[in-house]
């Protein structure tokens, strides 16, 4: 029995070591063991255990994909160097582990992609790092990111997508409709991805306990969004049987639905709840209290209670509430406590796009129901009156009007106002349904059937499922878990990953060479491959995507557009340095760039 439960691991972790080889062996890593754990659903077969619409070796490479990205970020994305600095100097730290999360993570998904049959491709839809968050301000610039447009596919596929992809972004008359159609003549199966590469970036570069991690969406198809977008989206999750009962008792219940109302639903379907036992967790402080202050005063006028750091959740964990919309997603739902009374969790208030959207993907695979609307990038209206707003003609002359009769509560000048209209406009161009009172994951995907797969790696402990973070086991030994779900089953993965070289030498294979470059490494003395050139395009984009205009095969950099705090101005000028110095010397290969 112990030779056959032996021999079963040893296949298992060959066929894992087989199918993500173009992964590990990219950044040097030694797969020494793997361990399937099964949350929901399960097969007696381990080597056959699919369960997306992909097929068992791009579900294991997408399952690597996640766990070296949380490996490299928490190892050489500088966990708890911003601890104590002053906010521009915690900003840089961030955008270190920004950089290095979104490389590993889109030099892994290139790899996977030299996989795919001929006529696939994974084009990134949706991304998390374009948007100054809460305690942020917009001089800080976007952080290092992989956002829309993103290919990777076969050097055909991604060509002929690129081109589309352009012309949604810089061609109005070209409509997603034109997109389907031209992907659709070419025989093109084109799966969309919603990335965020570092939630709780803050967290993570101020040396907390729990929290960060890495998030992948797949679907099946890409996402109807038209153009690079982040926004705000306010979301209330909450499980599927409530909204049911309710709507049994003529009771519609979605964002705006009064949330005493909304208590009245929970107590029909758990009878006998107490309000306190009710807990609802959404992002607080002093900064989030204009915009969702009132959903605050209505839980707490029916009774409920708002989950602060000082509640522990049925994991043994406390949670956080300055961060982090998703991964309380995956704690919806009702539970008994030792006196066999109910408890419920839900979430309230909003997010990120990337974070509401992937959080609304969920709906299926957890049983639970996700009501969002779209809101501004402005914290200066509550949730109902700034959704609202968001639903004006930005293009109509009275627009300035009808925001001051019917939206606004103050007199403002003229620059507060526009600044509505340009948020109107931004999700607008994006494709993003502004008409629909309130959203869900349907409409934001064009075929209505649509299927998905969703991948966390864990950098640090998650409160809200209790899986660890990255640990070590031995010297160059670490242990990484994944959650991968799926309407079909969900399963924790624990890898153990050894590092193939020294931690110095590990440092360099998982950072961007830009980034090796601008802080001191000799670029003129390393050996340079045709390869630098594509590596390079892939970096410019992810670390200053804001900076670059695209015009035919040809990428313009405009130094001008680079926020002074996500590259300073020294930087900037050995950056230039740099990009002309190959331009010069390998003048073919980097044809394709423009400074300016």
């Amino acid at each position: 029995m112990m030779h056959t439960t032996s021999l079963k691991k040893k296949n298992l972790i060959a066929q894992w070591a087989f199918d993500t080889r173009p992964i590990l062996g990219r950044l040097h890593l030694w797969l020494e063991d793997v361990g399937i754990e099964w949350i929901k659903g399960g097969t007696d077969d381990e080597l056959n255990d699919s369960i997306s619409f992909v097929d068992h070796r791009t579900e294991r490479m997408l399952a690597m994909t996640s766990a070296v990205t949380a490996l490299g970020t928490r190892l050489f994305g500088r966990f708890g160097e911003g601890a104590g600095l002053e906010k521009e100097e915690l900003n840089l730290v961030k955008k270190d582990a920004d950089a290095i999360s979104a490389y590993a993570m889109s030099e892994s998904l290139w790899y996977l992609s030299r996989t795919l049959p001929e006529n696939h491709a994974v084009m990134v839809c949706l991304g998390e790092g374009l948007m100054p968050k809460a305690g942020e301000t917009s001089e800080m610039g976007a952080n290092p990111l992989l956002g829309f447009g993103r290919i990777y596919a076969r050097p055909g596929v991604a060509k002929f997508l690129e081109r589309c992809v352009l012309k949604l972004i810089n061609d109005k008359a070209y409509t997603w409709e034109d997109f389907r159609h031209a992907v659709a003549l070419k025989d093109i199966t084109v799966w969309g991805a919603a990335i965020d590469t570092l939630e709780n970036t803050s967290r993570f570069a101020k040396g907390k306990e729990t929290g960060p991690l890495t998030v992948l969406h797949l679907f099946d198809q890409p996402l109807a969004i038209t153009d690079q977008y982040e926004g705000y989206i306010g979301t209330l999750v909450l499980p599927r049987p409530i909204v049911e009962t309710a709507a049994n008792d003529s009771l519609l219940v979605n964002y705006f639905t009064p949330r005493e109302k909304i208590v009245d639903a929970i107590k029909m379907t758990y009878p006998g709840i107490k309000p306190d036992h009710i807990h609802v967790w959404t992002l607080q402080g002093k900064s989030r209290e204009k915009r969702i202050g009132k959903l605050w005063q209505q839980w707490r006028k029916a009774g409920a209670h708002l989950v602060d750091e000082n509640f522990i959740l049925p994991t043994g964990f406390n949670p956080f509430t300055d961060s982090g919309t998703y991964a309380p997603t995956f704690a919806v739902k009702a539970w008994q406590d030792n006196n066999n009374e109910t408890h419920l969790f839900l979430v309230d208030g909003y997010a990120a796009s990337a974070e509401a959207i992937q959080a609304a993907s969920l709906a299926s695979i957890l049983d639970i129901e996700v009501s969002m609307a779209v809101l501004s990038s402005k914290f200066a209206l509550t949730f109902d009156k700034d959704a609202a707003s968001m639903k004006l003609n930005p293009d109509a002359e009275n627009f300035s009007l009808c925001m001051k009769k019917d939206i606004l509560e103050e007199n403002v000048d003229d620059a507060f106002i526009e600044s509505y209209r340009e948020s109107i406009l931004m999700a607008r161009n994006a494709g993003i349904p502004l008409k629909k009172r309130t959203l869900s994951a349907d409409d934001l995907i064009s075929e209505k059937k649509w299927r998905a797969i969703a991948t966390s790696g864990y950098i640090l402990s998650d409160p809200y499922s209790g899986h660890p973070g990255v640990s070590k086991i031995s010297e160059n030994t670490f242990s990484v878990t994944v959650r991968m779900s799926s309407e079909t089953a969900d399963k924790k993965i624990t890898f153990a990953l050894r590092l193939l070289e020294t931690h110095d030498e590990s440092k360099l294979i998982f950072s961007p060479l830009l980034n090796r470059f601008l802080k001191g490494e000799d670029f003129k003395t390393r050996a340079v491959k045709i390869s630098d050139s594509g590596r390079i395009r892939n970096e410019l984009q992810t670390l200053c995507t804001e900076a670059l205009e695209y015009y035919g095969d040809k990428v313009f950099l405009e130094f001008e557009k680079i926020p002074k705090a996500t590259i300073s101005r020294k930087e900037q000028i050995m950056l230039k340095e740099i990009l002309l110095w190959y331009k010069t010397n390998y003048p073919i290969w980097f044809e394709w760039l423009e400074l300016k």
